[in-house]
């Protein structure tokens, strides 16, 4: 049986070689914030395989009024609200100093119509340090009023227009808030997506009982954190078998062994999400357990767990 040390962590996502299956997810975990802190120690040590960027809209956005984030027993309930430069501060002013971090660089977006969609993606893909976008398929389309991500035809169109674009990944950011994820990934993967990242957010609220109102500024926002792990768990595992194309897994990842849970479930590669909160090293962490907890499960590689099939 393989050693700890010896064993490779090695993998592709979407043709992109990968040191090891880490990623963060989008929004979780500010590189540019966390290298004023760490220096270029973070450089030297950077927790992920591969970076996401937070989310990008075409125009600079505020953000949600406070209170954004709320903790919960489990997890964390947030309503950040995507605050951002925009395209243009984007690319003016963070993209030169992600791609300094030495891992491939997936640039997340968002629209409410397609034809910023198609901008942003055209845009973002003629940058050399550019990877692979992830589609933010969660705002609702200006013209139909619909949840692109909640509806498998709009999914579908919408991937059918940027598809010609570029050549990059495009990864969709699917929606846990629907009874058939796998058919929304389904019609994602007819639409020419390379590959499915999921889960995004629970919908969720707090209430402040002592006077009536909703802790959250915007009212509501998104659970995360190992509350939702389970859930996570069973829609990535029923995608998985409903796609050919690879599943990024994320939802209440903590460790090595629940990120070995998402490999197991069908997931190609994981994000590690809300536990970045707790801890900016949490990549790390999960990174460095992993040799050691796929020799406990008897694996030899990376890429046979990857292969395994569950009972």
């Amino acid at each position: 049986m393989a050693e700890p040390s010896s064993i490779d962590l090695a993998t592709e996502i979407c043709g992109i070689g990968l040191d090891g299956p880490v990623l963060n997810g989008s929004g979780t975990f500010d590189a540019l914030a966390a290298r004023k802190v760490f220096g270029d120690a973070l450089i030297e040590d950077f927790p992920f395989d591969c970076y996401v960027s937070k989310t990008i809209t075409m125009n600079p956005r505020p953000g949600n009024p406070p209170y954004r984030l709320w903790e919960t027993p489990s997890g964390m309930i947030n309503s950040i609200g995507l605050p951002g430069p925009g395209l243009e501060g984007f690319l003016a002013r963070d993209l030169d100093g992600l791609a300094e971090f030495g891992v491939p660089l997936i640039v997340s977006v968002m629209a409410d119509q397609v034809e910023d969609f198609e901008v942003l993606v055209a845009r973002v893909a003629a940058r050399d340090e550019v990877a692979g976008i992830e589609l933010n398929v969660s705002c609702p389309n200006v013209h139909s009023g619909l949840i692109v991500g909640e509806q498998p035809s709009e999914t579908e169109a919408l991937m059918k227009a940027l598809r010609p674009i570029t050549e990059k990944p495009l990864v969709v950011k699917l929606t846990p808030n629907v009874a058939n994820p796998h058919e929304v990934a389904v019609a994602a993967e007819a639409g020419g997506a390379d590959a499915v990242s999921m889960i995004n957010t629970v919908k969720a609220a707090a209430i402040d009982p002592t006077v009536n109102r909703a802790w959250l500024g915007a009212g509501a926002g998104g659970l995360s954190g190992p509350a939702v792990r389970p859930i996570a768990l069973a829609q990535v595992r029923a995608v998985a078998e409903a796609v050919t194309i690879p599943v990024i897994g994320m939802g209440g990842i903590t460790d090595s062994e629940s990120a070995l849970e998402f490999i197991l479930a069908g997931a190609r590669v994981v994000a590690v999400g809300t536990e970045n909160f707790r801890d900016p090293r949490a990549g790390n962490a999960v990174k460095d357990g992993l040799p050691a907890a796929l020799r406990r499960r008897g694996f030899a590689s990376l890429a046979e767990a990857q292969s395994a099939t569950l009972g």
